[in-house]
């Protein structure tokens, strides 16, 4: 898995089940059917979704035929965007020997290294789109229980 924080890995999450409920017609879905089609707590995919919505990732309405829709077509939203609006995406990974010893002479062993895979992250966040969610209809997940011993 990517190592992105765990907000932004469940504002993906939420924004794909959007992406399956995209359609011409503007239909909406309220955050606990989100919270609930991806087993994520209710308070935390309402907080996702008004951020996402700041940057214009989505759209809400309130009342009783209110809910959230993407902003855009699903192929029109990176990851990288709703990784961005969680986290800084611009900062460099730090170097293992301190935050002043790359760049303030000789680079550490592992510079370009850390550098290079920093940049695949960045590639892959910015070519990666929410469209192949787009009309996917998966059945929800079976939770699994685990027996307590005794």
């Amino acid at each position: 898995m990517l190592k992105i924080g765990k907000l932004a890995q469940q504002a993906i999450a939420a924004a794909s089940y959007l992406a399956e409920r995209y359609d011409a017609e503007g239909s909406r879905v309220s955050a606990s059917d989100i919270a609930d089609a991806r087993e994520l707590h209710r308070p935390v995919v309402s907080k996702i979704l008004a951020a996402l919505s700041l940057h214009g990732i989505t759209t809400g309405t309130t009342g009783p035929s209110g809910g959230y829709r993407l902003a855009r077509e699903p192929a029109e939203i990176t990851l990288h965007e709703i990784v961005a609006a969680f986290e800084h995406t611009d900062i460099r990974p730090m170097c293992p020997f301190g935050p002043n010893w790359c760049g303030h002479g000789e680079l550490c062993p592992l510079h370009d290294a850390i550098t290079a895979a920093a940049e695949d992250v960045t590639r892959f966040l910015q070519s990666q789109n929410l469209g192949p969610f787009c009309g996917l209809k998966r059945s929800a997940a079976k939770k699994k229980t685990r027996k307590r011993r005794a």
